[in-house]
């Protein structure tokens, strides 16, 4: 028998019935609309997690939604995670070779999917090229996920001949935008409430999952959960911990995932390993639960990121009514509100201070963690997510044209 599904219908509790109501009567008039998702990986990373509950909210209110995901070889995935670097401002060699192997194999996935939706949304470099290889029934619109604030001069030239073959392109902040003659539009993540990661949990539920992992809870936790990647600057947080513990007892928990699309992670992960201690604890785990335990159990989060497209785990851990320690970069900026829902930092000791500041205060804890479940149920809960791409839709003349949509 199969599970019940994720329904918009789940979320009236939390946002109330006239924001649901709003939203169906968007969706009415594009009920049968037959859209696609494109990216590079079924789990592991924000996109991944985002999409498994876009697309079913999407075919909730009628719309027609699918998820592809493009395969490559490792040489392939080794290639697009250095532009993705360099999308974010590192530097990269962009070599005949490189650019031979990511075209050559999203044609290669162009040939295995046929697109013939009404709305194709692609998401980031990794999938980019596919729009070259169609003929359009509709809309194609690139979302990029990652922060775009300063792009690899080289690779950007390289890459906006595919990016304006697109009628739309998304980001996650206004800095992010570009100059294109694409048309672009604002529109921030957002997290499933009742997703694993983020569902209710008992206090039972919370220690069952800790001590399933040989977790303590003696002392306070400070918690970090990321994809393992420099960006999230995981060496950082170990330093940062030890200062605190100078001052404050606690355990730090590293949690973080190896995404399929990210060969580079295997390898942060393994050199992290030779800095366990006692009280340094290092996870590479797929394990939602265990995210939603660590997030509700922790005194702290961090999500010390020296980039930061947007960063879906800080709104997560604000969801649990949990302080985040967040660095002052990309979309971590537009979801803490600094000393009021938590806070912004730009270095390791800025990191620990603001660490021990909340280790020593029970009551700032709490009022931060208030206010931080407060902001991501009013900006960053998947239904405003669904409702931000009805209007999207909706905006296109039959042309494919995109009317202003204030952004």
């Amino acid at each position: 028998m199969a599970g019940r599904l994720l329904s918009l219908d789940d979320y009236r509790p939390l946002v109330g019935d006239p924001v649901v109501d709003r939203i169906r009567d968007k969706a009415r008039p594009l009920w049968g609309l037959h859209v696609t998702h494109v990216n590079s990986t079924y789990y592991g990373g924000g996109v991944a997690t985002l999409l498994s509950s876009l697309t079913l909210l999407m075919n909730d209110v009628g719309i027609k939604t699918g998820w592809r995901v493009i395969q490559g070889s490792p040489d392939f995935f080794s290639v697009t995670k250095k532009f993705h670097n360099a999308l974010q401002g590192g530097n990269v060699n962009l070599s005949p070779r490189k650019k031979q192997i990511y075209e050559d194999t999203v044609y290669e996935n162009a040939v295995r999917n046929h697109l013939d939706h009404d709305v194709v949304v692609i998401h980031d470099p990794q999938p980019l090229p596919l729009v070259g290889h169609y003929r359009k029934r509709g809309p194609w619109i690139w979302r990029c996920h990652v922060d775009l604030t300063s792009p690899h001069p080289e690779l950007w030239a390289y890459l906006i001949p595919f990016i304006e073959r697109y009628d739309a392109v998304i980001v996650s902040m206004p800095e992010y935008r570009q100059e294109l003659t694409t048309p672009q539009v604002v529109i921030p993540p957002a997290i499933d409430a009742f997703a694993v990661q983020n569902r209710e949990l008992s206090p039972e539920e919370v220690e069952e999952r800790l001590a399933h992992y040989g977790i303590p809870t003696d002392l306070p936790l400070v918690v970090q959960i990321s994809r393992f990647d420099p960006w999230k600057d995981p060496q950082g947080v170990i330093e940062a911990f030890k200062l605190v513990r100078e001052e404050v007892p606690a355990t730090l928990v590293l949690l973080g995932n190896v995404a399929t699309d990210d060969p580079e992670g295997e390898e942060v992960y393994r050199l992290l390993l030779d800095q366990r201690e006692e009280r340094i604890i290092i996870l590479s785990r797929q394990d939602g639960a265990l995210v939603n335990a660590l997030q509700r159990r922790a005194a702290v989060v961090l999500q010390k990121s020296l980039r930061e497209g947007f960063g879906l785990t800080v709104a997560e851990a604000m969801w649990k009514g949990t302080p985040v320690v967040g660095g002052k970069v990309g979309g971590i900026r537009h979801q803490i509100v600094d000393g009021v829902n938590g806070f912004l930092v730009s270095s390791v000791e800025e990191a620990a201070g603001r660490m021990v500041e909340l280790l020593r205060d029970d009551d700032l804890r709490r009022e931060m963690g208030t206010k931080a479940r407060d902001t991501v149920r009013e900006q960053f809960l998947m239904t405003g997510l669904l409702e931000r791409y009805l209007d999207l839709f909706t905006a296109f003349e039959p042309n494919f044209r995109l009317r202003d949509m204030g952004n």
